[in-house]
């Protein structure tokens, strides 16, 4: 039996470095650099950006951003609570290109009166753009808080619909 490490890189990308890391079997976090809640390196991880828990990744995450790749197939392994993984599960069946808002979301999930738990969960979401949290807008249509930034978010969202991003 293998003995499974975590291991980290960081990926240059139109919208700052993405901060990935593994726990040597499935993606524990995908975040921005500069994100609030920056996921803090623990001991047990090693930077090595061609570790192969990171290889498959990078390509489908550089194929995301180079417009080849609408849906993404990695294991992931987010750590949150029950309420949390729900309203992760969720967010992923939101399709390339489209958005929804959070109230949407809370009704999908049969909670029409907790919209603002869905955003706290939303916040909370340790996979970037794999787990298309900047898919969730306002009631308004507005864009409304997004951890990596309005700015990367409204990004986010005109490369999926096509648009000069």
């Amino acid at each position: 039996m293998t003995s499974r490490a975590a291991v980290h890189a960081y990926l240059e990308t139109p919208l700052g470095v993405l901060f990935v890391r593994s726990d040597g079997a499935a993606l524990t976090h995908v975040q921005f650099e500069d994100h609030a809640d920056w996921a803090p390196l623990s001991l047990d991880s090693r930077l090595d950006e061609r570790a192969a828990p990171l290889v498959e990744p990078q390509r489908q995450l550089a194929a995301y951003f180079a417009r080849e790749l609408r849906a993404f197939a990695l294991p992931l392994a987010p750590r949150g609570s029950e309420f949390q993984h729900k309203v992760w599960a969720a967010l992923a069946e939101i399709p390339f290109g489209a958005a929804t808002t959070y109230g949407a979301l809370a009704r999908r999930l049969g909670a029409p009166n907790h919209a603002r738990a869905v955003g706290h969960a939303n916040a909370r979401n340790p996979l970037a753009i794999l787990v298309p949290c900047h898919r969730i807008v306002g009631a308004s249509g507005a864009l409304t808080g997004y951890a990596g930034g309005i700015e990367r978010k409204r990004w986010l969202l005109a490369h999926e619909r096509g648009a000069q991003a």
